[in-house]
């Protein structure tokens, strides 16, 4: 088959860990192939993806191939496949707007972004000329200009768009027309994890309504050591992720809670924790005769590798969306790997749409 070509915007601790998977997945087999939602979607495995293009402005990374690039600090993510060949792709200079927080210049360089001295790249010439099909965000949070910057390369381009982050692209309807006028998919907003912190936490929130357990309060607090936890410092830029995480638990609630009684986000940079995320959960509710019940939880998790196993998915279904010439929004694939998709479903409701799609028994 052909491959499905990509192209990253930000080549971060995350498209390190979506590299490696490609490489890791290479010489595997279904049945020994651990960490995938799906081995196979519409006849694509993982090895059928192909990086043709990447940005970052960082210059220890700008210039470099590909395979060099995702080990470059300030990545801190878990190495589990260092055996990258070089792709012959070289990180093109992209354009910084405001994806790098004033905050992040006061850390030591193993830690922070340290901004390359060179001109920005003419992305849509790039990405026309590799030939990309899919341009993937992983831009920081609060980047809310440069990721609408990027999404209209991608129209520009005529290329299909995955917003892993907390802009909303996918689930604004002034945006989702443009990618649908111009006949071209979008996934997004905001990655969820394979196992993480929302999924968990959207779960045990189901379980509460399904077992008529009225929940009452609630919280959900992370702290983590990576270059997205640094940029986090700055609350200034966590308007939308606060929305999107607190919106994915709030959808699978029978009734929406008062404000004041769930709290979800991030809480604090603790360096030493690098790439694993901790997340520290409390739900407070009351079962039969009105009798109080808690749970606490912590969740540790690898973080990056965490949000590749959706991702991986996203871009095979994109690449079908693709194929069937669909324009807009992906409906499914969006609502199953996504925090804030266009429509909100229970994850097995997701899980089950996204089988019908790639089936080809539903549209989007």
């Amino acid at each position: 088959m052909d491959k499905i070509k990509i192209a990253i915007i930000g080549v971060g601790n995350c498209a390190s860990s979506l590299i490696q998977g490609i490489h890791y997945y290479k010489d595997k087999k279904s049945e020994d192939a651990i960490g995938l939602m799906h081995w196979e979607i519409g006849g694509y495995q993982p090895k059928d993806i192909e990086v043709v293009a990447a940005f970052d402005v960082d210059k220890r990374k700008v210039g470099e191939d590909v395979s060099k690039a995702i080990f470059a600090k300030p990545n801190c993510t878990k190495v589990f496949c260092d055996k990258i060949p070089e792709s012959g792709v070289k990180v093109s200079m992209g354009h910084a707007l405001d994806g790098v927080a004033a905050h992040m210049k006061d850390y030591e360089d193993n830690y922070t972004f340290i901004k390359a001295d060179a001109d920005p790249a003419d992305v849509v010439k790039v990405l026309k000329e590799s030939g990309a099909e899919i341009l993937l965000n992983y831009l920081p949070v609060g980047s809310e200009e440069a990721t609408k910057f990027y999404a209209q390369c991608a129209l520009d381009a005529g290329v299909a768009f995955i917003n892993n982050m907390p802009v909303f692209i996918a689930s604004n309807p002034e945006w989702a027309a443009k990618f649908e006028e111009k006949g071209i998919p979008i996934v997004g907003d905001d990655i969820k994890a394979q196992i993480g912190a929302t999924i968990t936490h959207r779960t045990l929130a189901n379980l509460f309504k399904d077992r008529g357990v009225k929940l009452d309060r609630t919280y959900q607090i992370n702290t983590g050591g990576n270059t997205d936890f640094l940029n986090m410092l700055n609350r200034d830029r966590l308007d939308s992720k606060k929305e999107s995480k607190t919106e994915a638990v709030q959808s699978v609630l029978s009734e929406r809670m008062d404000p004041h009684n769930i709290h979800i986000g991030p809480s604090d940079y603790v360096p030493w924790q690098e790439d694993n995320k901790i997340c520290f959960l409390r739900m407070e509710g009351k079962t039969f005769g009105d009798i109080p019940m808690n749970i606490e939880l912590r969740l540790s998790v690898e973080d990056s590798p965490n949000s590749a196993g959706c991702v991986i998915d996203a871009i095979r279904c994109c690449k079908l969306g693709l194929e069937r010439g669909i324009g807009g929004p992906l409906i499914s694939i969006s609502s199953y790997t996504m925090k804030h998709p266009p429509e909100q479903f229970t994850d097995d409701k997701a899980a089950e749409k996204v089988d019908e799609f790639i089936e080809g028994k539903l549209e989007r």
